[in-house]
């Protein structure tokens, strides 16, 4: 097989103007000024770009968890990685699909384990060092060698779920090796066949570094524990790749702050200088964009979004690519019964949850994946609100007068998937509550403290997480939820494994599809979670922003934003 694109309109290629999504409907918007200690103010003379005022402020919810995307999962640290960054390959607008990028096509093996990757010409790190092929198997033979704390799921999050082992692990690594046959063409070999390989690669943990930068600042130099991991300086302060924006500061708990690199081998774009500020309460952040203090801002609360638009703000709602979740910990004795954790799918009413808590837009969850990814399953067990069942289930576990449990929720943050966690944290409980399971209140601040809790210890018990789709394909939600023994869920499910990891390999749509609905049937059974829904997360903006090119699945780079002055 082989992938060979024209790049198309939204891409970032070379030489070419940045385009928009299309579709995106545009709403008159109300005058909003931006503060003068912040950015200079243009000149009008025509709205070219050069007279715009190419200072794009947005806030953000929370700082990110790490500037080096290889040891990241969060979607703040990803906001900002696609500026800084590009990977291999990228990601067709307004769509969760692959598309090239700094690859400019790719040859693939009838065996499916040798891709030849041709690359761009002429593109170089913000340090000055050449992308080629040296550069790209140095990036793959870095996330192969990571040894002890660097393979922790609260670092190598992505690598360790989608490449399954490391060097010291190669019985069960799916990567092989990496060869450098031309300055300008890469090949990597796996060691197992990966359907969703070319797609994952789309993913910003896997985005191409400056082997030199990383070598001077000491990427690797991870250390602490997995629940609490010290980053590198690299990390911290020296990201470096060949996007269109340059690291140039990271205010911790204010703000970070991007410039244009000059030299970007594709189009810049009007936006300058990018400031992501730190603004962890929603109401602030609408605050701020009233007061034209911020460009615009993600996450937008439901109650706002109305108001917002009726006042004259663009508010932008993405396609739903989402799944919030209930998840349960089975290293809790109560939550290792197959009869409560039924019980608490019973005892939830999740269309109440979605009409009082979540986005106009969201639909109600039945499974783990949006019914536009292969294998849904219509047929698949669902758990219908019903406490008189929910009472029943837990007297048959043991459990007549119910339990106390600790749930853990995270604050100061909003996510693609829960833009209000304090909110269906209480909804949740109210509905426990009425059958008899108590809860214990578990707050934590989202980074790093929450997320380590959650993803990297026992130290928890019923809890709210989610994830927003990075590519389409099924893999990417319940392999990476399932695929293997987390602390998270606390359990082992040899049967599950196994069909998943089976199920990643076969290439052909048609055989592939059966199975991953008999998973979806398999794991609604097991029930080691509860789905929620799929929420639908919206962005608003100020005038001056004409166009912002919203993805479904978040691969938002600046330069393709248009302003008006």
């Amino acid at each position: 097989m082989s992938f060979a694109g024209r790049p198309m309109n939204g891409a970032r290629p070379k030489r070419r103007a940045a385009a928009i999504t299309a579709g995106i409907a545009l709403s008159a918007l109300i005058l909003s000024g931006c503060a003068q200690s912040e950015r200079e103010e243009g000149t009008d003379d025509g709205g070219t770009a050069s007279q715009v005022d190419g200072t794009f402020v947005f806030a953000a919810s929370s700082d990110p968890k790490s500037l080096d995307p290889a040891f990241a999962s969060d979607g703040e640290s990803f906001r900002v990685s696609r500026q800084i960054f590009e990977g291999l390959v990228g990601v067709k607008p307004g769509t969760a699909d692959p598309q090239p990028l700094l690859a400019k096509s790719w040859e693939t093996s009838e065996d499916a384990l040798t891709y030849t990757f041709a690359l761009e010409e002429g593109v170089t790190f913000h340090d000055g060092t050449a992308f080629d092929g040296e550069a790209v198997c140095a990036n793959f033979d870095r996330w192969y060698n990571f040894t002890g704390i660097q393979q922790a799921e609260s670092l190598a999050y992505y690598y360790g779920k989608l490449f399954k082992g490391f060097a010291d692990t190669p019985e069960t690594a799916t990567y092989k090796s990496c060869e450098a046959t031309a300055d300008n063409e890469a090949v990597v070999t796996l060691a197992k066949p990966f359907a969703g390989f070319i797609a994952a690669l789309s993913l910003p943990a896997f985005s191409m570094q400056s082997p030199t930068a990383m070598e001077t600042h000491n990427a690797n130099a991870a250390s602490g524990t997995a629940e609490a991991p010290t980053l590198s300086e690299y990390a911290m302060g020296h990201p470096t790749g060949t996007g269109p924006f340059k690291f140039d500061a990271w205010e911790v708990g204010n703000q970070i702050t991007l410039s244009a690199y000059d030299e970007y081998w594709g189009e810049q774009g009007q936006v300058t200088d990018i400031i992501f500020r730190v603004i962890d309460d929603p109401n602030s952040r609408r605050q701020s964009l009233e007061a034209g203090t911020i460009d615009g801002y993600d996450l937008v609360a439901p109650a706002d979004t109305k108001s917002l638009a009726d006042a004259g703000y663009n508010v932008i709602a993405r396609e739903p690519f989402t799944i919030l979740y209930l998840g349960m910990n089975q290293k809790v004795e109560e939550l290792a019964n197959p009869l409560v954790r039924q019980a608490i799918a019973h005892a939830i009413d999740k269309q109440a949850l979605v009409d009082q808590t979540l986005p106009e837009g969201t639909k109600v969850a039945s499974q783990f994946i949006p019914d536009v990814v292969n294998g849904y399953n219509d047929d698949v067990t669902d758990y219908a609100y019903d406490p008189e069942k929910a009472k029943a289930l837990l007297a048959e576990a043991g459990y007549p007068d119910g339990f106390a449990v600790d749930f853990n929720y995270p604050t100061g943050v909003s996510r693609p998937y829960m833009p209000t966690p304090e909110q269906v944290y209480t909804n949740i409980t109210a509905q426990l509550e009425e059958v008899g399971i108590t809860v214990n209140p578990q707050p934590n601040k989202w980074s790093p403290d929450y997320l380590d809790r959650v993803q990297a210890s026992d130290d928890h018990g019923i809890h709210l997480l989610g994830w927003t789709g990075d590519y389409n394909d099924t893999d990417n939600f319940v392999g990476v939820f399932f695929g293997g023994e987390k602390p998270e869920f606390g359990f082992n499910n040899p049967d599950i494994f196994a069909a998943l990891e089976k199920a990643r390999q076969v290439s052909s749509l048609e055989e592939q599809t059966p199975l991953y609905e008999q998973i979806n049937e398999d794991i609604a059974q097991f029930v080691p979670a509860v789905p929620l829904a799929h929420p639908a997360p919206s962005l608003a903006f100020a005038e001056r922003v004409e166009s912002y090119p919203a993805s479904p699945v978040n691969d938002e780079v600046f330069n393709q934003i248009k302003l008006t002055k």
